[in-house]
């Protein structure tokens, strides 16, 4: 199904293809259950009032690896470059849970100040996401399209935005009793949220950046 979404030139596979899979797999499978064994330790747990540190590292580090090997690796690169653009949009699908936080907001567990903007943000990405996938199936070019860029554009800004307004709010936080901060998004099963799954979703946006770049730039 991949190659109906785009032409594979020789850069696109290069050899030893499976192991940069197998890496890749590895990688990722490692960094989960890193996230998970530090978070039960309360690792990214900070003090009110302060900003998190450790939860900027967290969403920080795994980008700055991949970005360092995109930039280092022709190999990873191809392999970036060779990813199912149909799955990564049906990946991004699974944003439609940002219900979750307009729930734990409805709850009083986090604030209206993160978790509506990053509720409706997410929400509005992967509601959109079927309409990529179906226009990817039908018309391949369709990855070089504007509104396909927009919509990743838009995804990578609304994860940056929910970032930057968690960790606003974990600084401003007094730790006052009662009051409802961010705290829950550095513990399980939340911290999975920012500390795997935002730097996961932003990698993908990134790899159907480049493929829509590059069909523009074959096309020119």
């Amino acid at each position: 199904m991949s190659a109906s979404v785009l032409p594979r030139p020789a850069v696109y596979q290069p050899a030893g293809g499976n192991g940069v899979r197998f890496s890749v797999t590895l990688i990722l499978t490692v960094w989960f259950v890193l996230v998970v064994s530090l978070g039960a330790f309360g690792a990214f747990v900070g003090p009110p009032g302060t900003p998190p540190i450790a939860g900027a590292i967290a969403v920080g580090a795994p980008l700055l690896l991949f970005f360092a090997c995109l930039w280092l690796s022709q190999s990873f690169r191809g392999f970036v470059l060779s990813l199912d653009l149909q799955l990564i949009a049906a990946m991004q699908a699974w944003r439609w849970a940002g219900l979750g936080f307009l729930s734990l907001y409805a709850h009083n567990v986090l604030p209206a100040m993160f978790a509506l903007p990053a509720g409706l943000g997410d929400m509005a990405v992967g509601f959109a996401a079927p309409w990529m996938i179906l226009a990817l199936a039908r018309r391949p070019d369709f990855a070089a399209s504007r509104a396909f860029i927009r919509w990743n554009a838009l995804g990578i800004l609304d994860l940056v935005v929910a970032v930057s307004l968690g960790a606003l709010s974990a600084t401003l936080s007094t730790g006052a009793p009662g009051e409802i901060s961010t705290a829950p998004m550095a513990t399980l099963p939340l911290l999975l949220i920012p500390a795997f799954l935002v730097p996961l979703f932003v990698m993908l946006h990134t790899a159907a950046l480049m493929q829509s770049r590059q069909i523009i730039r074959s096309r020119a």
